[in-house]
């Protein structure tokens, strides 16, 4: 083994450590970051970092990394996933099981609501002018996130070369996200081998960022006695998880039929929640095949609507799902036309509850190991390769945001000029003035909302 020749100035300034965060204050953070985690996983990722590492320091860049590195290559949101995972970490199962709820909760109440107003009333004025505000916002985030991440981890030739590579092959090959992550992690066990500093979590560090401030779960912490892998725990995650799952499954098998509507959407959608590597967009063609071609709780034009509904709402894409859900139940009139509301939210709450289980057992269940191997290099060199080239596909989803952003229509269509000054003002406040992530959200929307508002009024 190689003597480490890190230089004695690369300690944390360890004389203004965070003290140890109260479980209610670290409530408060989860339920707040539910109602403002805009952007998708890139824009969420972006908000918890820039909050839990640079902010409050929770957590070490490092370790954050890591985490975020195992939710990257798990089916399901890699965001509520990575919420989840720190939660758990600071306070054990109640603290993941909290943060992980909070982050999905809000964006249910919100959509369940919206797809009400949708399905019900039709329009919705106040809402497009908000989120007319937000989504210049968004594209900002993203692209500081990217610049951000990108600055701790590609440290190195290697690093910038898959992060480039990354890019090229979404952005020009179209190739599927899960094919880039499985080809980084490869390269990185084989860098493992050939260049291990290279590999190492955030590459070679640069002489002039050899000093970090001090987090509360630092690069050096050990792991906490709950996060310890031991078979017990695993077993009885588990055996937890199998009863969570059944039985709802089994009472709805028993009082309503395995032919339900209800039924089938928990099964549908237990099987989605398995195949979403990739993030949401990976799996909306077979949630577009169920639920519109095969099951025909919505039409076509109403996914479409529903997508756009998850885009412009706080929490995970894939909460789209608890549209599908809720449209279905409403339109299916399931407990009879006059408690069209009551099955629409009863549809929406238990596609959500089979949507998400899964991934609180891959962080319950999976978390003691990966804790255990984050000074591993066997296991952190293909997960800083991973890293660099989530970097890479980051920065194709602001590109993606910016096109979708100024130019609503195409580039055929007209150029929005409200949104470049926005997403102008947003890089700016965010890079130069280097203000909230949630200041910058809230005060998008609200001038979105009132030109909005102003255009429609003139």
């Amino acid at each position: 083994m190689q003597p480490d020749t890190t230089p004695q100035s690369n300690a944390p300034l360890a004389d203004d450590t965070p003290s140890a965060i109260p479980f209610r204050e670290a409530l408060a953070f989860w339920f707040k970051l539910g109602f403002v985690s805009f952007g998708g996983p890139a824009g969420q990722i972006a908000l918890m970092h820039t909050e839990l590492v640079e902010r409050r320091r929770w957590i070490s860049n490092k370790r954050f990394l890591h985490a975020l590195n195992y939710c990257m290559v798990l089916p399901g949101p890699e965001a509520q996933q990575l919420a989840t995972y720190l939660g758990w970490l600071m306070h054990k199962t109640a603290g993941g099981v909290a943060a992980g709820a909070l982050f999905v909760l809000p964006s249910l109440l919100i959509m369940i609501g919206l797809s009400w107003i949708y399905i019900a009333l039709g329009d919705l004025p106040v809402v497009a002018g908000l989120f007319h505000g937000i989504k210049p916002a968004v594209t900002a985030i993203v692209v500081h996130a990217a610049c951000r991440i990108g600055a701790r981890v590609l440290n190195n030739a290697a690093l910038w070369t898959v992060s480039a590579a990354s890019f090229i092959a979404i952005f020009a090959l179209n190739i599927p996200f899960p094919v880039i992550i499985i080809g980084a992690a490869l390269i990185g066990i084989a860098g493992a081998r050939i260049a291990a500093d290279t590999f190492r979590m955030g590459g070679v560090a640069h002489k002039d960022s050899a000093r970090h401030e001090a987090a509360l779960i630092d690069d050096d912490t050990p792991t906490p006695e709950h996060a310890r892998f031991t078979w017990i725990r695993l077993t009885r995650v588990l055996i937890a998880g199998a009863l969570l799952w059944t039985i709802p499954i089994g009472f709805l098998c028993a009082t309503l039929g395995w032919n339900h509507t209800l039924t089938q959407m928990s099964w549908f959608f237990t099987k989605a929640a398995l195949l979403t590597f990739g993030g949401a967009y990976a799996v909306l063609p077979y949630v577009y095949q169920g639920a519109v071609e095969h099951y025909g709780w919505l039409s076509g034009p109403q996914m479409i609507d529903g997508l756009a509904l998850g885009e412009t709402t706080p929490g995970p894409l894939i909460m789209v799902v608890a549209y599908v859900g809720f449209v279905g139940g409403y339109l299916k009139a399931l407990f009879g036309p006059g408690a069209l509301l009551l099955a629409g939210t009863v549809a929406a709450s238990l596609v959500t509850w089979f949507t998400f289980l899964p991934s609180f057992l891959f962080i319950l269940g999976g978390g003691p190991l990966v804790e255990s191997a984050h000074n591993d290099l066997k296991f952190s060199a293909p997960l800083s390769a991973i890293t660099a080239a989530v970097v890479g596909v980051m920065v194709n989803l602001a590109l993606f945001f910016g096109y979708h952003v100024l130019w609503p229509q195409g580039f055929n269509g007209h150029f929005d000029v409200l949104s470049a000054v926005l997403t102008i003002a947003a890089s700016a406040a965010l890079f130069v003035y280097k203000r909230n992530v949630i200041h910058v959200i809230l005060a998008c929307a609200l001038v979105g909302l009132v030109a909005h508002l102003a255009q429609n009024a003139g």
